[in-house]
């Protein structure tokens, strides 16, 4: 099958729904993580958000971008005025209330009301979780970048609280996200629930690439 070559131009002449759904995909598939918030006034907040990003782990460091502020940003704001924030990974039940989580509601209503999901809150922590997702963190604000070519912002957090099953857990750290059924998204709209193919062994010059499946098949 021959390759289709789109350029600069013909992407500029696209209708803007085509165009967003075409460069939104070509990043492969990204994270679905619903975030959650509160204002000063105490009014809870929750928005999905395919953006999170690692930016460090020592200090724990996550990203994530907020579209411009030429309109209401709730999720942005309520960062910014009391500094923390929560990222709840999306699973698969749960699908449809994420996404019904992206309509574009007034600062003075709750995401929790429109949906059927339901705020939890940690001893000690300002910020609202999504009760029943199998990975939640809790994040405090440490510094924002402004992006001029499309004036987004990207936000950069300090995980502060971890709260997960621990069944999650190897005994390498690394999080079990087949059987949390963490989900991913592809373009604006599309859910998908991923597989493990395989997980290798630091690589190294020169060496072949040595399976840890295999491995740990066989103990």
């Amino acid at each position: 099958m021959e390759n289709l070559r789109i350029s600069a131009s013909d992407l500029e002449k696209m209708h803007h729904l085509y165009r967003a759904n075409l460069i939104n995909s070509l990043s492969g598939y990204k994270s679905a993580n619903l975030i959650g918030s509160v204002d000063d006034k105490g009014i809870e907040n929750m928005a999905i958000f395919s953006s999170v990003t690692h930016f460090g782990s020592n200090p724990p460091i996550l990203g994530l971008v907020t579209r411009p502020t030429t309109v209401p940003r709730n999720s942005y704001k309520n960062i910014k005025a009391t500094k923390y924030y929560t990222i709840n990974h999306v699973h698969k039940d749960i699908i449809e209330e994420a996404h019904l989580s992206s309509a574009k509601y007034p600062s003075n209503v709750s995401e929790f009301e429109k949906t059927n999901l339901v705020p939890w809150y940690s001893p000690n922590f300002k910020a609202p979780y999504v009760a029943g997702c199998a990975i939640q963190i809790g994040m405090k604000f440490l510094e924002e970048y402004h992006i001029k070519a499309n004036n987004t912002i990207l936000v950069l957090g300090k995980i502060v609280e971890l709260w997960l099953n621990q069944n999650l857990l190897d005994k390498t750290g690394l999080l079990d996200l087949n059987a949390a059924e963490t989900v991913t998204i592809s373009g604006l709209d599309s859910y998908h629930l991923p597989a493990l193919l395989d997980r290798f062994a630091y690589a190294r010059p020169d060496q072949l690439i040595q399976s840890l499946t295999i491995l740990d098949e066989k103990h």
